[in-house]
């Protein structure tokens, strides 16, 4: 298999670092290498940070020979009662009173190793050598621990900044099933796949993006079932990102997707632990980013954002159906106001003869042409919609529905529009939200009006021409190398079990083949094939 990058090839990463200026900026020069005195490593932190109000400079003595040591650290990032008592206590205290016990003083060369295997009771402690290290470290939430003497700086793990509780996801509701959702903090992230799958196997590395913004950013899958060319793909698009900061995942979509020139996302996109773990078990790649509640899943078909998580926790005949609906739905909430306009303005002989009458007559007293009724209501739904989402929870879906009603109701008496309009802009309206995914929802909702133009310009050969191109788009799609319209196209018949519908559990027992994954059983192996192997 091979996955193809369709953007532009930019420049290595290190080319992008021997062009780009350092990160580290001061009004004056300042030496970036460390120094054994911790005085002057502490002026070329305060060089740095001195105008930082929420930066803290600790400076104290260690042990009864009173050596100079000084910690940096952020005010709010950290845990000050980790601090206090893991850190400042034993440093300032217990050393000098185990030196008193023993009534020696420990030797000025061993005090480094001294403070990193016995003062610090802190679980992750590291060593930088260099003051870009060290002012990532800080910035993240970390200590700096300095000790005169030497030329390299201790990190202590003491992070304890204010975060969201584990909640039930707002955006993907389910009746049955898991309750849990990511939050903005990436390690409860990491701790949740993990909770799940404790399978020594699953790896989770952590890069940094954003020149400015340094943001951890975290990709997992599970090695013996991910394609190694897939997780070498993600790696290297990761890589080649360089901008300020990134604010949120869907940024880092934008910049790690095949192409910009579509609608339609290319990248799965979710609040749900459980469904990452089955993404990952079917030989995905999950992406996570520090301060985003959401998880990208590469690669990704268009089939998948018609899949909810529910319908694995429920018996596969329901839930088959259920998905049948959703399909139905994507096809109402895209051509039914086009289909209206074609056949009102151009093959009425298509409907039943009473309903054409009756239509006819509800169009009397309307001025407008049906192409410019449906463009008008189709219009004024979209900004009840997005007036409804902006407002507060409380009063936004009630705004939405009562001004949908009031509106509707107002231009049928008006006579600006027809009130079999009125019901075909409420069936799409409904029909759109059968999609479980809000960015492929928008992108179909988007679809209704080119459709609809092109059914005023040629009728239902408009609608049909409209189809074919759209179709001819949607395979044309990559995802990190895979077709977007796979298993449709190209045919994959094994993976048609769940397609359109969903088989029973005990059927599919072999992971997707648009994985490419290396291990396609999801069973153990028979011990006959083992021994023959």
């Amino acid at each position: 298999m091979k996955y193809i990058d369709s953007q532009p090839n930019p420049k290595n990463r290190e080319k992008m670092e021997e062009n780009n200026p350092p990160r580290l900026k001061s009004e004056e020069q300042v030496d970036l290498t460390l120094d054994k005195e911790v005085s002057k490593n502490l002026e070329k932190f305060k060089a740095f940070l001195k105008d930082s109000s929420d930066v803290v400079f600790r400076e104290f003595s260690l042990g009864t020979q009173s050596i100079p040591c000084a910690l940096v650290y952020v005010d709010g990032l950290v845990n000050t009662a980790i601090i206090n008592e893991q850190i400042l206590k034993p440093m300032m205290y217990q050393i000098a009173l185990l030196e008193t016990s023993l009534n020696r003083t420990i030797q000025p060369d061993k005090i480094f190793e001294v403070v990193k295997l016995h003062a610090l009771a802190i679980g992750e402690v590291k060593e930088v050598k260099t003051l870009d290290d060290a002012f990532l470290r800080v910035l993240s939430g970390e200590v700096a621990v300095m000790v005169e003497g030497f030329d390299k700086i201790l990190i202590a793990n003491a992070r304890g900044w204010p975060q969201r509780g584990i909640q039930e996801p707002p955006s993907e509701i389910v009746i049955r099933g898991p309750r849990e959702g990511f939050t903005e903090t990436l390690r409860v992230n990491t701790a949740l796949l993990r909770r799940r799958i404790k399978d020594p196997n699953l790896v989770i590395k952590t890069v940094q993006v954003g020149r400015r913004g340094k943001t951890d950013v975290a990709y997992a899958y599970i090695k013996g079932i991910a394609n190694q060319e897939l997780v070498e793909e993600v790696e290297r698009r990761l890589s080649q990102i360089d901008v300020d900061i990134f604010m949120d995942s869907s940024q880092l979509e934008h910049y790690i997707q095949d192409s910009y020139l579509t609608s339609f996302p290319q990248i799965e996109v979710t609040e749900r632990p459980d469904k990452t773990v089955a993404s990952l078990v079917e030989g995905r790649v999950a992406i996570l980013m520090d301060n985003s509640p959401y998880a990208l899943i590469v690669p990704a078909t268009f089939y998948q954002f018609f899949q909810s998580a529910e319908d694995y926790y429920e018996r596969w005949v329901l839930s088959s159906v259920i998905r049948l609906l959703r399909w139905s739905g994507a096809i109402l909430a895209s051509l039914t106001p086009a289909l209206y306009v074609a056949i009102v303005s151009f093959h009425p002989g298509f409907i039943p003869t009473n309903l054409a009458i009756s239509i006819a007559a509800t169009r009397a007293t309307v001025p407008f042409p049906a192409f410019v009724e449906a463009l008008l209501m189709e219009i004024t739904f979209e900004l009840l919609r997005e007036a409804g989402a902006r407002l507060p929870r409380a009063i936004g879906q009630t705004i939405g529905i009562v001004g949908g009603l009031i509106i509707g109701d107002a231009a049928v008496r008006a006579g600006i529009t027809s009130p079999i309009m009125v019901i075909v802009v409420a069936i799409t309206a409904i029909a759109s939200f059968l999609i479980p995914s809000y960015s492929v929802a928008m992108a179909i909702r988007l679809l209704r009006f080119p459709f609809i133009i092109l059914a005023a310009l040629l009728g239902i050969y408009g609608v049909i021409l409209g189809f074919i191109i759209l179709n001819v788009h949607l395979v044309t799609i990559k995802s990190f190398g895979v077709s977007y319209m796979t298993p449709q196209a190209p045919m994959r018949h094994q993976d048609w079990k769940d397609f359109l519908i969903r088989m029973s559990s005990q059927i599919m027992m072999r992971r997707p083949t648009s994985t490419y994954a290396v291990d396609i059983d999801r069973r153990n192996q028979d011990p006959v094939k083992e021994e023959a192997q």
